[in-house]
């Protein structure tokens, strides 16, 4: 099974696949999801559970009956490709080359992950330089479909990836673009410095985006509301409307004319997701 397209760009949350990732397109259509995101194996350690061909055919048939055309997988919070230690490297190879492709048997458009962090170096640069050392092991002789989403960070402490220009290291550093893109969180990008709440605070957003990284290379934004204040360099999410960034932002972000080809995913706290993607897809038009 493939993937279709769509006319206009998707909206969605990340789901609980608990009990076996078939359950995840099921509890996506419970929120009115057009596209989903999931785990599918814990996102704080543990081996990962097989993928059996029963497993497998079981996602399928709950996609097909869901009516759902995308999908996305988040890796695992673990992983740490600026990583300083040996052992910490190969394990994070392992398993973000495993997570592309368990991506890949699911028909994953993308798996996007968070960069990690300095690993204790002084040198930020040469976390960048590991990072990029680990991301491109990982994608030679990659040939799967399932893109590899370099997701950014809000900034705290020795995260990488944070600011626009750190996320435009780590994409130039690539020698696989090809087979890679980029997930814009934008409440890590309030969290790091981006001032979006107005219209003249996201249009300079996006032009520093598309001239650091470039928009065309942009496949998912994660649409959360922020629970800190404006470069609070802390991720923590909250939903549309009740947070610090608000409806009216959101508004002109589903709608930018820059945004239409990237699907949206509310990554907001369960109680009320389903009430974030409902007022997502009110206020999107065309």
């Amino acid at each position: 099974m493939t993937t279709k397209k769509s006319k206009h760009h998707l909206i969605g949350a990340h789901v609980s696949s608990a009990g076996g990732v078939f359950n995840a397109p099921l509890r996506a259509a419970e929120e009115g999801c057009e596209v989903f995101q999931f785990f599918t194996r814990s996102p704080q350690g543990g081996k990962a559970p097989e993928l059996t061909k029963e497993i497998i055919a079981d996602f399928y048939k709950n996609v097909e009956a869901a009516q759902l055309v995308r999908w996305y997988t988040h890796a695992p919070y673990f992983v740490n490709t600026g990583t300083s230690e040996a052992r910490n490297r190969m394990y994070t190879l392992e398993v973000l080359r495993g997570e592309v492709e368990r991506g890949c048997a699911l028909g994953v458009t993308g798996m996007m992950f968070h960069p990690g962090s300095t690993g204790g170096r002084e040198d930020r640069f040469e976390a960048y330089k590991e990072a990029n050392k680990v991301m491109n092991e990982i994608l030679d002789g990659y040939k799967g479909s399932c893109k590899f989403l370099i997701e950014n960070a809000a900034g705290a402490g020795s995260v990488i990836g944070a600011g626009f220009t750190e996320v435009g290291i780590l994409w130039k550093g690539l020698k696989h673009k090809a087979k890679a893109g980029i997930c814009l969180d934008v409440q890590h990008a309030f969290a790091s410095g981006y001032d979006w709440r107005t219209e003249a605070g996201l249009n300079a957003m996006l032009k520093e985006f598309d001239e650091l990284v470039g928009l065309e290379h942009l496949v998912v934004v994660h649409a959360n509301d922020s629970m800190v204040e404006f470069n609070a360099r802390r991720d923590r999410h909250q939903h549309i409307k009740q947070g610090k960034i608000g409806a009216a932002a959101f508004t002109r972000l589903v709608n930018h004319p820059k945004l239409k080809h990237a699907d949206f995913i509310c990554e907001t706290p369960a109680d009320k997701r389903k009430e974030d993607v409902a007022f997502l897809k009110k206020v999107r038009k065309g």
